[in-house]
């Protein structure tokens, strides 16, 4: 409430400002209300309603990271000690781009710090003029700059062919006839080479350029997810590309118009596992200010849907893909065999929160092949101990409850329940949560069952239809829940909620994972009593070689803390404490990088703000 009052009074001082002309005076001074705000979930939650928020933010993050002068004078001096100075040849598809557009496309290169490039453009058969007169002055006047005129006019992958065609570069790299490189673009991906001279893939962070030349909409990229890649292309641009590579497969594929990157991209990243991130913003992406690109060709869903579809037949994991927005889909995996599922809910009291839960699964659950093991950890209330036997009765082949009363470890007691469940699956419940997706299990399954998978973890909601839980960040210092807070209906950090992810950790409130895994991983660590044991769960799935992956189509309801309440005593505190410092010890490498987040997001909330 305070909040909606707040935005509404500097909505209010915006029109009386603007009436005046004063629209600057509002932006600094907004730009100074943001100084002094504390960084609070609840704010950046409702900063969509103040105009140029993210222009204030974002502008501050660029003039501390933006390459100056002085930096771009020291890059050259560092060239020049390189031990390994590939060319990287530059692939430029052009159609009847518009002229200042084409020329300051061509000039981001020229202004390149790192000189081994040559720039390949293939011109589609424009039918504007200026376009023949501009490519012929360019390469005129720079010996690197290459131009092949296309007689008839083929379309993106064709055109793109053609330019890879004339590269003889070790690397390619991608750039859309009207967007921009940073001037230290290629310096950062051949200081990455120098490092890692087995990179085949190399991608960077990206931003858009306005028609007023501002820069906005960053995205912050993950490290290299392939689940994620899967829900949509977004290692996108700036693309680098070992050439003989790109060759070993036939570049780009006619018939994938509209999504021949990420058709190019998926069959590729099936050849090597040496992909790098460059968590750097080296690339501008064109946009006007109604967010609609000036591209050759627009997304083309069912070009991407066909790309995924081929993906899953080459890869022997058949399944269908379903869209939800431009370029973004979730796939949804063919169940190869119905194996038994074993769900274990802990449980101590609290019979009607039990209940719920009970009756949400047995009513709901559409998976043919479960059990459910509640392990009673020393309840005494009549109550709960009636509703358990009443589930005995109404579902004697499907549910039993088995007695452990000692202090409560969530660790010990799930692995407890581990070593009795039956099943090849085991899905980690809490007793304060209700099923929403009938198929919710069958979901859980499709991705577990796969050789690659650890954790799965779902969307967990507030009764409120808040999120809970929609996959875990590494911020505070250890760990958080990405967006808390938002609506479960939001897209979240570029899709981020609506769409499946890698994340490093799930939280086991409800989390599936393979029988096999889970024992060669240890099982839970008996030590962490409380909190972080899934976490550390996950991490453990991680080294093993293993990823872990949110699914945005299991949705539950979850009571946070009704069974163990919260840590508000000394004791509590004490334990809490211990807990936290065996994770930050054991983990501090993974918690400092976590590779399904960016370092250019904050690390003090888990709303996917700018750090």
């Amino acid at each position: 409430m305070i909040i909606n009052k707040f935005l509404l009074r500097l909505k209010h001082l915006r029109s009386v400002l603007k009436t005046k002309g004063l629209q600057y005076s509002f932006n600094k001074l907004l730009k100074k209300i943001f100084q002094k705000l504390k960084n609070t979930t609840p704010f950046f939650l409702a900063l969509e309603n103040v105009p140029h928020a993210e222009e204030i933010i974002y502008q501050k993050w660029l003039n501390n990271n933006y390459p100056t002068p002085v930096t771009l004078r020291r890059m050259t001096e560092v060239i020049d000690i390189f031990n390994y100075k590939p060319v990287i040849s530059i692939l430029m598809p052009v159609f009847n781009t518009p002229e200042t557009f084409l020329e300051e496309a061509i000039n981001s290169v020229l202004n390149q710090v790192y000189p081994y490039w040559e720039l390949c453009i293939a011109d589609d058969a424009s039918s504007n003029i200026h376009i023949r007169q501009i490519l012929e002055d360019y390469s005129s006047k720079d010996s690197r700059i290459k131009v092949v005129f296309r007689i008839e006019n083929g379309h993106i992958s064709h055109c793109s062919n053609s330019a890879l065609a004339m590269a003889t570069g070790e690397f390619i790299a991608l750039l859309d006839h009207d967007d921009l490189l940073t001037p230290d673009a290629l310096y950062e991906i051949a200081l990455l080479l120098n490092k890692h001279p087995e990179a085949d893939m190399i991608y960077s962070d990206e931003d858009k350029i306005d028609e007023r030349g501002k820069l906005r909409d960053p995205f912050f990229k993950p490290d290299w997810c392939p689940d994620s890649f899967l829900s949509r292309m977004y290692t996108a641009n700036l693309g680098s590309y070992r050439t003989s590579l790109v060759a070993e497969i036939d570049g780009f594929r006619e018939g994938y118009e509209g999504a021949q990157n990420y058709d190019l991209v998926l069959r590729l990243t099936e050849k090597t596992q040496n992909i790098f991130h460059i968590p750097k913003v080296l690339y501008h992406h064109r946009c006007n200010s109604n967010d609609k690109k000036l591209k050759i060709t627009s997304i083309n869903n069912d070009s991407i849907q066909k790309s995924v579809l081929d993906a899953l037949e080459r890869r022997k994991e058949l399944g269908s893909v379903i869209p939800i927005c431009d370029g973004h889909h979730l796939v949804r995996y063919e169940i190869t065999d119905f194996k038994l599922v074993s769900i274990i809910i802990p449980t101590k009291n609290l019979g009607k929160v039990l209940d719920k839960c009970l009756s949400s699964i047995f009513e709901k659950t559409q998976y043919p092949n479960y059990e459910v093991l509640v392990i009673d950890n020393g309840s005494n209330e009549d109550e709960t101990l009636t509703i358990i036997n009443k589930w005995k009765v109404r579902e004697p082949n499907r549910f039993r409850c088995e007695v452990l009363d000692i202090e409560f470890n969530y660790s010990k007691i799930n692995n407890y329940a581990a070593s009795l469940a039956k099943g090849d699956y085991l899905l980690f419940l809490n007793n304060d949560t209700e099923i929403i997706t009938n198929e919710w299990v069958n979901a859980m399954v499709e991705q577990a069952q796969r050789s690659s998978i650890g954790a799965v973890g779902a969307l967990l909601l507030y009764p409120d239809n808040t999120i809970q839980h929609a996959g875990v960040i590494l911020v505070y210092g250890l760990a958080g829940h990405s967006h808390k807070y938002y609506a479960s209906s939001s897209p979240g950090y570029f899709n981020q909620i609506q769409t499946i992810n890698n994340y490093s950790a799930v939280t086991a409130a409800c989390l599936m994972c393979q029988r096999e895994v889970f024992k060669a991983v240890g099982g839970f660590e008996e030590e962490l009593a409380v909190a972080f044991n899934d976490v550390d769960l996950c991490f453990k799935m991680l080294m093993k070689g293993y990823r872990n992956v949110y699914l945005p189509h299991v949705m539950l309801y979850h009571y946070e803390s009704k069974s163990r309440g919260y840590d508000d005593t000394a004791e509590k505190i004490a334990r809490s404490i211990k807990e936290t410092k065996y994770m930050q010890t054991k983990w501090k490498e993974l918690i400092d990088h976590d590779p399904c987040y960016s370092k250019n997001l904050t690390r003090d909330y888990e709303n996917y703000s700018i750090g």
